[in-house]
């Protein structure tokens, strides 16, 4: 098992502001630090400081830590030429001495794109499905040979198909609730599979999904790591919980909805044992508020040491 935290600066959080959870991620003892991929604010509050761009923060981030993993949760195939994205994260996996993973989506905040001027298709699994073509074809074209690619939406003539990863395959994570499209790419392109915000039950049904998309594949149902990602909010006592739930600008009683990961040490020990026993291979704690580093700091001296290995 691996635990990662996973957060959403585009709600108002500096580079400081991941450099000092992400650092704190490696220190208590996650797996991973993992952020979103967007521009612009989700819902109403404070714009500032504006947002950050998530393939230059985990370049920064990637030569102010040592051990934990790195990556997208994930990128949209709508934000970057694919090629340009290749290059992008075999630099960072080289900064980051292999420790990056590659987490790339359709694309979904169409506000967001209207704001920036950054092109959203009304159809987006074919761009989706020609970026991953692309990106693992040009990693895994030999050195010395280029790469080619005749798509409906992009056409690569003899690129170099440089630079390499250092990693000999970069993980690529593929999520999603799709009921097809998403799975069959999964079996394809992933080496992890991901869902996020759901109940149980809808868990555990895209987890066989899944598993029946790699076996129509061809593929070991078993080679495709299965992870899941909910909100959480952790403390000692429930005025704890209540206190950082309201610093997001929650009811303190909504997040208590069957979904998130919530409450103290053996409260959370107990939903994250009950994803594992769904088939989770790696659980993404999401936290929403960056400065608030206590939070991962009582998740890696009271909850991980509860934790299934």
């Amino acid at each position: 098992m691996e635990y990662c935290t996973f957060t959403e600066p585009q709600q108002g959080f500096t580079y400081g502001d991941q450099l000092a959870l992400a650092q704190a991620t490696e220190r208590v003892g996650f797996d991973g630090f993992f952020r979103s991929d967007h521009y612009m604010r989700m819902g109403p509050g404070d714009p500032l400081p504006g947002p950050t761009d998530a393939w230059t923060t985990l370049a920064g981030l990637a030569r102010e830590t040592s051990r934990i993993r790195l990556g997208t949760l994930v990128s949209s195939a709508t934000h970057r030429l694919p090629a340009l994205l290749a290059i992008q994260v075999a630099q960072v996996d080289e900064m980051s001495g292999g420790r990056v993973e590659l987490g790339l989506g359709t694309g979904w905040f169409e506000e967001e794109h209207r704001a920036y001027g950054i092109p959203f298709p009304e159809r987006r699994f074919g761009p989706f499905e020609e970026q991953l073509q692309i990106v693992t074809g040009l990693w895994s074209t030999p050195i010395g040979e280029t790469f080619d690619f005749a798509g409906a939406h992009y056409t690569l003539e003899g690129a170099p198909a440089l630079p390499k990863p250092v990693q000999d395959r970069v993980p690529i994570i593929i999520g999603g609730a799709g009921p097809k499209r998403t799975p069959e790419l999964a079996a394809r392109f992933a080496t992890e599979f991901n869902i996020g915000f759901q109940p149980e039950e809808k868990i555990a049904d895209r987890f066989a999904n899944v598993r029946a998309a790699c076996e129509r594949a061809g593929r070991d149902p078993g080679t495709l790591k299965l992870s899941v990602a909910l909100p959480t909010l952790a403390g000692a006592d429930e005025g704890e919980v209540r206190r950082r739930a309201q610093a997001i600008g929650k009811n303190p009683d909504e997040v208590r909805n069957g979904v998130d990961i919530v409450g103290g040490p053996d409260e959370v020990a107990e939903k994250v044992r009950r994803l594992v026993d769904l088939g989770a291979d790696r659980v993404y704690f999401q936290l929403m508020d960056l400065r608030d580093v206590e939070q991962v700091e009582f998740l890696g001296t009271e909850v991980l040491p509860l934790l299934p290995r």
